[in-house]
């Protein structure tokens, strides 16, 4: 065998390996949100359920508040998206096509926002929110993150490709700042809007220290804290939790199917085609 096909066959050994350990934990997850909970850790582990049952669906939905939360997910990834992704692409156009005193530095100060950790905020942050009355309320969740710096710089980044004659003749044409923005820019952002708009929904469906801080009302607890109360001190509900964990990474997996094509040519592709 030629040393090439042997280097091409155990590449394609260790990738399927590979693939195969990141793929197992959410293939243990989904046939245990079948079994029975006595049946979920058993020794030797069940690869294949032996029965399946419904029964850990119907008790997530019925007997505790998931529907709610999962509507409250939905609210806080959808609102935080579109305003993040708003907030991006105004500053980040503004970032790169207009020249103004003090442009880089600013980019500068928004980066070097991206180096505090959250935890450091927590406390100033709720101190805001309770002058502000903003405490257990959706916009209380959303807002203090809607100006997103990886957004803004990304998107700034990105616009560097497009020529400012398209802009100049804009101007020239008689349309508005935002015209430009509207209807230039934006139509030639939709590879980068994928990339982000899957990047921001992962985020913000993934959150957990900050919803825990701001809500207070379990009714608006979004899934990641809701699903947090099935581990207690007297009683683990794996068998819940797991049914829950399935229907949780149902929305991002539709998401990122549906706009895999601007994702990947967000991530390869420039903005203006020759």
């Amino acid at each position: 065998m030629k040393p090439r096909r042997v280097y091409t066959v155990i590449t394609v050994i260790v990738l399927i390996a590979v693939s195969a350990v990141m793929v197992f934990p959410f293939y243990w997850m989904l046939i245990s949100s079948f079994k029975p909970i006595g049946r979920i850790f058993t020794v030797p582990l069940e690869l294949f359920p032996r029965e399946i049952t419904l029964a850990n669906y119907r008790k997530l939905i019925s007997q505790t508040p998931f529907l709610r939360w999962y509507l409250n997910s939905i609210i806080i990834t959808a609102a935080y998206t579109a305003l993040a992704i708003f907030f991006s692409t105004l500053a980040g156009f503004g970032f790169a096509k207009y020249d103004f005193k003090g442009r880089n530095v600013l980019l500068v100060i928004v980066l070097a926002s991206m180096m505090i950790p959250l935890h450091s905020l927590v406390i100033p942050l709720f101190m805001l929110l309770i002058r502000l009355g903003w405490v257990n309320t959706y916009h209380g969740v959303v807002l203090p993150f809607a100006a997103n710096a990886f957004g803004i710089f990304y998107i700034s980044q990105y616009l560097t490709s497009v020529p400012s004659d398209l802009i100049d003749a804009a101007r020239i044409d008689g349309c508005s700042e935002f015209g430009i923005y509207r209807m230039v820019v934006m139509p030639l952002l939709k590879p980068a809007l994928g990339v982000l708009t899957i990047y921001f929904a992962m985020t913000s469906w993934n959150w957990f220290l900050w919803p825990l801080v701001v809500m207070r009302d379990e009714s608006l607890f979004p899934l990641n804290v809701g699903l947090s109360t099935f581990i207690s001190d007297y009683r683990q509900r794996y068998d819940e939790l797991m049914a829950a964990s399935v229907l949780c990474v149902v929305p991002i997996i539709t998401l990122f199917l549906s706009m895999q094509k601007q994702f990947v040519s967000g991530l390869t592709a420039g903005s203006i085609k020759q």
